[in-house]
């Protein structure tokens, strides 16, 4: 019986699909990437209104082309809008963010019976974390996603997270570590954790995000480790002072701004002002070195005017990131925002976000041209380059021609800047470098 995953969303969503890939194994079904299955599982995602109109057309078209196939919709848009995930009559079986373990149950039971699902719990106080082992990746033993945290309490005016997630829960910190050695002595060599809400960890016992980075620390190997998305006010400077001092964590953090003025932060119900994010970052620099800084930024927020949005350029030109990620504002049936007057028409907003998108490419250009001159250790992908441990794409090797694969360390000088980040050429090594090469260097990548 093949079973075939559709992840849609954020990284915790494919955690979440890989880890049922992993179960779904273990119960008899062959797992497949792509082309014919028996089950098709689609892992949805709300964050968005696209992201829900993607997962109700992926049921759609998979119903449409796999007419014989079990359809089964799972994850985050019928845990947040369950009238309308039951509405969706292609779907076998329906089913939340709770209980993914017993999911495999249901799909059995179905083909036994042939009788439609809907188990949509509610969330209860006091959830626990729903343990899930990853057994496959897709990054060939380079970077493995570790999910630590689930849930989020922030209720972000524009946000359905809290209802697709939520009370804020935690992994024991002997699961982190236990599960890390797993990885590594599979040879990952970078380990990303990941949450909905990831600053919020530990909270439940009074602890913090360093607590789960000292139980990856615990670990002996050649391995880094990275965070997830942090928001800028949850973490205290001591949480900082404990994070700076594990040498594998990686000097680079997504701090999600939206936006950088302080009126329409106040809209979002956001918990900071721009000055503060802008101290976050300058304590960022203090204490760790050659650090960088991504962020998430809307364009078009209801009430937004052309001065407030070039206050928010304005603070995206201090921050001095190395990427952001840009999206157009989009109303969220149930969320405060949507009710919100003074809604900006959909041309201003793409013209927002095209104007925040060149803004971040501006910032990550100047961020990698004070990087030249530097020495990095790369973590080499298929593409040829990798990644420092600031997160700026180096190029070193033309794509499909790394000497000894993906996966491996190399040490680089980052020579110039190039588009998406810097050319590398590689210390020490019997490789060629681009000038050895016919084809010349790479000057467009990522």
């Amino acid at each position: 019986m093949r079973v075939r995953f559709l992840s849609l969303g954020c990284r915790v969503n494919q955690y979440e699909a890989q880890a049922l890939e992993g179960l779904f194994s273990q119960n008899g079904f062959t797992v497949v990437l792509d082309g014919e299955a028996d089950v098709f599982v689609i892992n949805s995602c709300t964050v968005t209104s696209a992201a829900d109109r993607k997962s109700r057309q992926a049921v759609r078209r998979v119903r449409r082309e796999h007419p014989g196939a079990v359809v089964v919709l799972t994850g985050c848009l019928p845990q947040a809008a369950p009238d309308a995930a039951r509405a969706l009559p292609e779907a076998d079986i329906v089913t939340g963010s709770l209980d993914r373990a017993g999911l495999v149950g249901k799909v059995q039971r179905f083909l036994q019976d042939g009788e439609r699902r809907i188990s949509i719990p509610a969330f209860s106080p006091g959830e626990a974390f729903e343990p899930l082992e990853i057994g496959r990746f897709d990054e060939s033993f380079q970077r493995a996603y570790l999910k630590v945290e689930d849930g989020c309490d922030r209720f972000c005016s524009y946000c359905a997270i809290p209802l697709a997630r939520g009370p804020v829960r935690s992994r024991p910190p002997g699961e982190i570590t236990a599960e890390v050695r797993r990885l590594v002595f599979a040879g990952y060599r970078e380990i990303v954790l990941t949450g909905i809400n990831l600053s919020r960890y530990g909270s439940g016992w009074g602890s913090s995000l360093a607590e789960a980075a000292a139980a990856c620390e615990k670990v002996p190997g050649d391995f880094r480790i990275r965070l997830g998305s942090v928001e800028p006010d949850l973490l205290s400077p001591a949480d900082w002072d404990a994070l700076a001092a594990f040498p594998r964590l990686c000097p680079q953090f997504h701090l999600a701004l939206q936006s950088g003025c302080d009126a329409t932060l106040r809209r979002m119900n956001r918990h900071y002002t721009a000055r503060q994010y802008l101290e976050t970052v300058e304590g960022i620099r203090r204490r760790f070195s050659n650090p960088s800084v991504t962020t998430d930024l809307i364009a078009g927020f209801p009430g937004e005017t052309e001065a407030e949005f070039e206050e928010c350029c304005r603070t995206v030109e201090a921050a001095g990131l190395l990427r952001g990620h840009v999206f157009e504002y989009s109303p969220r049936a149930g969320t405060a925002a949507a009710a919100l007057p003074d809604q900006v028409p959909p041309a201003v907003k793409k013209e927002r976000a095209k104007a925040l998108v060149r803004l971040c490419r501006e910032s990550g250009r100047a961020f990698a041209q004070t990087q030249v001159g530097r020495t990095a250790r790369v973590l080499l992908e298929a593409t040829g380059g990798g990644y420092t441990d600031n997160y700026l794409y180096v190029q070193v090797f033309p794509p499909g021609q790394v000497p000894h694969g993906a996966g491996g360390w190399i040490d680089v000088r980052l020579d110039r800047v190039v588009e998406g980040g810097c050319y590398g050429i590689p210390i020490n090594t019997d490789c060629k470098t681009e000038k050895e090469n016919e084809d010349g260097g790479i000057s467009c990548f990522h």
